[in-house]
């Protein structure tokens, strides 16, 4: 479970793009932020896949949040400014006959390592999926693979792009957006929801906290800290802040400014609720 917000200029009160992200994760993962160093690569090791590695043959700098068993990252940050993360979205294709490939998190890895651009962070993910597919689990010591939604920006723009095996469409952000755990996008809702899954209960409640939060304008980034950490949006846990017990619980939080000298990033280790944000440099993470 993820929920994810972006705020582009004309909506915020500094007038720089705004991101922000809670990874819900399994209670007992550990999550690892950390910088990942620009490097020179002709073959890059995902989770499941070896693949070709970045047209330029180097990657850009990353601050970037992941699971420690896992290649990819829930979200980050690069040092073009291009802000990205995903969320597990289940749709009328089952994710569990498809191989392992690439999963969500891995996608949004290589879109930070080799996008300068929001627009061409989706088309790193749009081509990856092309050539290489989507599949395999998400979760350590269990069988649950899944499809992805993704929310990418920079200073001026932001992407929402969702995805169904290797079915990918993307709408351009024309002011603010959120995503959760569901389709989003309108024609794409309508020709791939999952006929079972229960939105109405597990997701929606969170989507509508999260618009809300956006139709408050001007955006802050306090007021998106605050709603990362609130417990709005659902009953018996299923909230912003997730706690549900043995299930699902918010590993890891990031809110990013874009723009200006270059991005400005808040992180918080487990449960904003609890742990405090703290500010990172990009290139040097003090968690």
């Amino acid at each position: 479970m993820c929920d994810l917000l972006v705020a582009l200029p004309a909506a915020t009160a500094d007038g720089r793009t705004l991101f922000a992200k809670n990874s819900d994760r399994p209670p007992t993962e550990t999550q690892v932020l950390e910088w990942l160093a620009p490097r020179r690569e002709t073959v890059t090791t995902t989770t499941y896949l070896r693949i070709e590695g970045p047209a330029s043959g180097t990657t850009l700098g990353v601050l970037g949040s992941r699971p420690a068993w896992m290649w990819g990252l829930e979200h980050g940050v690069n040092e073009a400014g291009v802000a990205a993360g995903n969320a597990t979205i289940y749709t009328t294709t089952d994710p569990r006959r498809h191989p392992p490939a690439l999963t969500g998190m891995d996608l949004v890895r290589l879109a930070l390592e080799r996008a300068t651009t929001a627009a061409d962070a989706v088309v790193v993910v749009a081509e990856a999926i092309d050539r290489w597919g989507q599949g395999g689990s998400g979760h350590e010591h269990a069988d649950r693979p899944y499809w992805s939604s993704f929310l990418v920006a920079d200073a001026t723009e932001g992407w929402v792009v969702e995805t169904s095996g290797r079915d990918v469409v993307a709408l351009e952000v024309e002011r603010s957006w959120a995503t959760s755990n569901r389709t989003t996008i309108p024609a794409f809702d309508a020709a791939h929801r999952h006929p079972r899954q229960p939105v109405e209960r597990l997701v929606d409640p969170r989507l509508a906290a999260s618009r809300a939060v956006l139709a408050e304008e001007p955006v802050t980034v306090d007021a998106l800290k605050a709603h990362l950490a609130s417990h709005v949006g659902g009953e018996d846990g299923w909230t912003i802040c997730m706690h549900v017990d043995g299930v699902e619980e918010t590993r890891s939080s990031m809110v990013v400014e874009l723009g200006g000298d270059g991005p400005v990033v808040w992180a918080a280790p487990g449960s904003p609720c609890r742990t405090p944000f703290s500010a990172q440099a990009v290139g040097s993470p003090s968690a």
